[in-house]
């Protein structure tokens, strides 16, 4: 279905409309639950004026100190995982090509380990992991260029590197004293415990600025998905858009992992689901970025619920999620 308005047309598909809205429903929905549910029930009107400050000071402090952080952090986190899994399996042609294989993921985990063996804060420890994903992507793509990135070469030495950073945080955690290990133990699974603002922030200002990148790289890399000779033939700098969506999906891992730690998995089952449900071709990054923030938040009201009073990792849950999508995805394509 074309739309035009004036001398400009735009093309909407009606599935991905209808599967958009009713993810960020589910998405509100959800929130809405994990805002309002707890040790202490906040009534849904409370919630909203606890949210423009009308509420009583206890549902404030509730609501606009502690949970509606979290839930946010959580939202957006998810919603950057989404984007950049999208991104990466559409530069790779693969629906494993996600940065929880091929690197990225484990380096920047490698740069939140150092900072917390080197005592840094909780400010060091997010832009370690940021510096962290930026070098290793660095290296990887580096390693992978051989007049252009090819999708397998990428996964490749993505997997290499992967493996290589994976010893190198276990030797870290091996050399670190017992207080640090624990700490970087459990950084390392992905939490949203404890998230504030100051968390969900520079997640928030990251999309801003990327996603209307990744929206115009959308089309050139539906093109490249057809090859690059099929590209280049449409007039695409092939490598220059590559290279352009390598910087955008490294950046939203390095924030997302910054913010709430490696947390696995999400990268790589939220676009798949969402081209599943849309039944769209090319690359669905609204739509992704819908799962991503749908799945991370499920996760973390599960993570909190399940063994209450216990909360657990948000990272241990989307394992479970993640790990068991993978064994389908492998059976039901033969990988």
């Amino acid at each position: 279905m074309t739309v035009r308005v004036g001398p400009w047309s735009v093309r909407l598909a009606p599935r991905a409309l209808f599967t958009g809205a009713l993810l960020l429903l589910a998405a509100v929905a959800v929130s809405v639950v994990a805002i309002s549910t707890g040790e202490f029930t906040v009534p849904v009107p409370d919630v909203l004026a606890a949210l423009v400050g009308e509420g009583t000071p206890v549902a404030e402090l509730i609501v606009a100190e502690l949970r509606a952080p979290r839930v946010v952090t959580g939202l957006l986190v998810g919603a950057a995982f989404g984007v950049c899994g999208a991104i990466f399996q559409s530069l790779t042609r693969n629906p494993l090509g996600s940065p929880d294989f091929i690197g990225f993921t484990a380096g920047a985990s490698t740069g939140g380990i150092m900072a917390v063996v080197a005592g840094g804060s909780a400010l060091a420890v997010s832009g370690g992991a940021l510096a962290g994903c930026v070098i290793t992507a660095l290296l990887v793509y580096g390693m992978a260029f051989r007049r252009g990135v090819q999708g397998y070469r990428l996964v490749l030495v993505g997997i290499g590197a992967n493996a290589l950073l994976l010893a190198v945080n276990s030797y870290l955690l091996t050399r670190a004293n017992i207080n640090d290990a624990a700490t970087a133990g459990a950084w390392l699974t992905g939490s949203l415990s404890g998230r504030g603002w100051e968390h969900a922030v520079p997640v928030a200002l990251a999309l801003a600025v990327l996603l209307p990148v990744g929206a115009a790289l959308a089309r050139p890399l539906r093109m490249i998905e057809m090859g690059d000779d099929a590209a280049r033939a449409v007039g695409i700098g092939v490598e220059r858009v590559r290279a352009a969506a390598v910087v955008t999906g490294v950046l939203l891992c390095g924030v997302a992992v910054a913010a709430a730690g490696p947390v696995v998995f999400v990268a790589l089952a939220a676009p798949q689901l969402a081209r599943r449900l849309t039944r769209s071709a090319g690359v669905t990054l609204a739509s992704s970025a819908l799962m991503g923030a749908v799945l991370l938040t499920v996760s973390d009201l599960a993570a909190q619920r399940l063994l209450a009073p216990t909360q657990l990792p948000v990272g241990v849950v989307t394992a479970a999620i993640g790990g068991t999508y993978l064994a389908f995805l492998l059976r039901k394509d033969r990988y």
